[in-house]
């Protein structure tokens, strides 16, 4: 499975805003530069947090995105579902009924087994994303790093 690079912009985004003091918020231009990336691809991606309920966008001189939730609440399947959406990487198009070791319809009464350890694959990676929360990221940071990320991020410690 192949994700887009945005998901790994949000995915460092949202940890980088995790790391500000409550309330304080990053413009998508910070975290472009933070990161330097296209502030106005990484904009877009941002406003699909927003849709997602997983951050919050403010407007005016001040403005910028901050968590819409504590940390704690907010999972990394979350980030990667409101980008990517839910649907699985693997879709099994039965062609093993197909060609010359075509199977008769009665050998096809059950999913094709690749297709169920596709699946089975793949609701392990959902579960471990829905397990791990951003704060559980920001916990294996060594204690210095949160510090440095709101320095060079927003220029406040």
């Amino acid at each position: 499975m192949k994700l887009p690079v945005s998901t790994e912009w949000l995915l460092h985004c949202t940890t980088s805003l995790a790391q500000l003091e409550p309330g304080a918020t990053a413009s998508a231009a910070q975290l472009a530069q933070y990161y330097d990336l296209p502030a106005a691809y990484l904009s877009k991606q941002l406003q699909a947090l927003v849709k997602a309920g997983v951050l919050v966008a403010t407007t005016g001189p001040r403005g910028g995105f901050r968590l819409a939730r504590p940390a704690s609440a907010i999972t990394l399947l979350q980030i990667i579902e409101a980008v990517d959406g839910t649907s699985s990487p693997y879709e099994c198009r039965e062609i093993r009924q197909q060609g010359r070791g075509a199977l008769p319809p009665e050998e096809c009464r059950s999913p094709c087994i690749l297709a169920a350890k596709m699946a089975e694959a793949h609701d392990a990676w959902r579960r471990t994303l829905a397990q791990t929360s951003v704060a559980d990221i920001i916990a294996t940071l060594r204690p210095s790093v949160p510090r440095r990320t709101r320095l060079r991020l927003t220029g406040t410690a």
